[in-house]
């Protein structure tokens, strides 16, 4: 299967990005691509269940914070390569979303995305009250400051975050394209019709669950090394649920390179802002792009470039 074509492109700026870096010496670059780069993936990841199937989730920041925590909890125990320790987080968030999908997947509308709002809450909880992670203190990471053939530790987070983009974005055009997308496309349109064509609708869910909670704990695993200070209240970040689902929202939910284009353009911004103006202003920008595009293209860019296509051949 060849490479898509957004995808060539997204690993050749990313190239260019980490070899004008190196050669000017400025490791923001790379902080600030490292965190473009994880957004790609949550927005990615929501999308497969909130785009793809149509059960919106408000609880990316639980499954992210999953993640982040594994690798915590893997710290203390036995350290392990990061490569593992996103292996680790990836099937302890995707055993949670199935579990979670089937305890939730019956309700529908509203009342899944309150459910998954409660998740986010609870897991906060625990783990404020679980002192093996730090609890309400927070815990250190102390990482290494060079990697072999590589360099500073932070070019090699941004490495891995890439790889991870590939892997997200790969899978993620692999099920619009195949039967298993066809079947999260029924349930998005009618279930109760899929329902009554033979569509075993819920067995499709939980395979979105699983899939979209794996790849946002895998988003959140290298996290702790990043930041280099964990807490609950960084973790489970409001920002982390807000994005996950207005990236994919502004890009366009029904392809794959909605998120890809929704992340890279309002992380951009987002980054952009942290620096000239303050990164508080950073969900302000998210909700007035937000309600721009919900009111000019509300099928968000994608939609909005297939229609100027359609009514241009017409």
């Amino acid at each position: 299967m060849r490479m898509p074509l957004f995808l060539v492109i997204l690993i050749a700026a990313a190239a260019l990005v980490f070899g004008g870096a190196r050669l000017i010496g400025n490791d923001y670059v790379f902080f600030a691509g490292y965190t473009v780069l994880q957004f790609i993936v949550l927005a990615t990841a929501w999308n497969i269940l909130g785009g793809y199937t149509g059960y919106v989730n408000f609880g990316s920041a639980a499954f992210f914070a999953l993640g982040a925590y594994a690798t915590v909890f893997m710290h203390k125990l036995y350290p392990l390569p990061i490569p593992l320790l996103i292996a680790i987080g990836g099937i302890v968030s995707g055993i949670v979303g199935l579990g979670t999908g089937y305890l939730t997947l019956r309700l529908r509308g509203a009342f899944f995305a309150i459910a998954t709002l409660a998740l986010a809450v609870v897991l906060q909880t625990l783990v404020v009250n679980w002192d093996y992670v730090g609890g309400s203190r927070g815990a250190y990471i102390i990482r290494p400051n060079e990697v072999a053939l590589i360099g500073p530790y932070i070019q090699y987070l941004f490495l891995l975050m890439l790889a991870l983009v590939v892997i997200a974005l790969t899978t993620a055009r692999g099920i619009e394209r195949s039967q298993l997308g066809y079947g999260f496309a029924t349930i998005r349109d009618d279930e109760l019709a899929a329902e009554a064509c033979g569509v075993p609708t819920l067995r499709l869910k939980l395979i979105a669950t699983t899939l979209s909670g794996g790849l946002m704990g895998m988003a959140g695993a290298p996290f702790p090394y990043y930041i280099g200070y964990l807490q609950p209240s960084s973790a489970f970040g409001l920002e982390y649920a807000v994005n996950s689902i207005a990236m994919p929202m502004i890009g366009g939910t029904t392809s794959w390179a909605g998120p890809l284009i929704g992340a890279i353009l309002l992380g951009s911004l987002q980054q952009i802002a942290t620096v000239t103006i303050s990164s508080a202003v950073n969900l302000l920008i998210v909700g007035l792009l937000l309600v721009g595009f919900v009111i000019i293209a509300p099928n968000g860019i994608v939609g909005l470039v297939q229609d100027r296509l359609r009514a241009r051949s017409k």
